[in-house]
This record gives structure tokens, sequence and C-alpha cells, in this order.
């Protein structure tokens, strides 16, 4: 889970540890980003009303999985 605040603007850095490509998804954040393997990217997200946004790795989804919890 990643928390954020409220009606803010958010830079979200995303770390790929494995050696594989993975791609960052969220259909509720309006979200996706291909991140290669063994690096990082970054996606922002906000300003967004209090609630919880999945979100999951779209080559692994039944494993890579998360949320976006706002407050």
């Amino acid at each position: 889970d990643v928390h954020i605040p409220a009606n803010t603007k958010v830079k979200l850095l995303i770390k790929n540890h494995d050696a594989t490509s993975e791609e960052f998804e969220s259909y509720e954040l309006k979200r996706e980003k291909v991140i290669s393997g063994n690096s990082e990217g970054v996606v922002f997200i906000g300003p967004l009303p209090a609630g919880n946004y999945p979100f999951f790795g779209d080559f692994n989804p039944d494993t890579a999985q998360g949320r976006v919890i706002v407050e």
C-alpha cells in the first residue's frame, strides 16, 4: 500500500528490482507505464479525492498487486 494525501499531485517512483520488465497499470488511476528490468520509472498521480485506487503489474497480475490509499 502507498498512502498519499488527498487533493495533492504526487510523484511515484517505482523501482523494478526484477530482471524482467513489468507494466505498472491502474484503471482507476488511468495510468500505465512499462518499467524495464532492474530500473525505475516515474508516474504522476492526482490530485485525487480520498479513496482506494488499486494497481497491478500487467505482466504478473496475480502476484504484483497493490493500492494507493488517498487520505
